[in-house]
């Protein structure tokens, strides 16, 4: 069971320094707390993830050649996230707008550095689905 996901959730990936804030622009229309609901469909980079600091993942060319550069120290790169489809709900039982709203244990998978991007903190606690 998850706690449906609001524009102003928390968001991490696996190989990124920081959180990023997730900005939904699938619809604005259905509301929980006050703020719009998100769905499978918000997870464009630069859109509705900003990115989240450094990338620190080797499967990331940026990361593996600035490694490679420094004789093997990891050398972080900035997070320029490419996610590999949409998110992928754990049991999507709530549509918005003929999409599965995006719930807290929800994944999005990163198909630059191979991260997962999870949510933290869903930006409301009142509508459970």
């Amino acid at each position: 069971m998850g706690v449906m996901v609001v524009t102003g959730a928390s968001c991490q990936c696996s190989f990124g320094t920081i959180p990023c804030i997730l900005q939904v622009t699938s619809q604005l229309s259905c509301m929980a707390d006050g703020k719009p609901v998100a769905t499978i469909q918000d997870g464009q980079p630069g859109v509705n993830l900003s990115g989240f600091g450094m990338c620190t993942s080797l499967a990331n060319p940026t990361v593996a050649a600035a490694t490679a550069a420094a004789l093997g120290v990891l050398t972080p790169q900035p997070c320029n996230p490419v996610p590999a489809g949409t998110w992928i709900a754990a049991g999507p039982k709530v549509l918005v707008g003929g999409s599965p709203c995006l719930t807290s244990d929800a994944v999005l998978i990163c198909g630059m550095g191979a991260g997962t991007i999870r949510v933290v903190m869903p930006g409301q606690n009142k509508a459970i689905v």
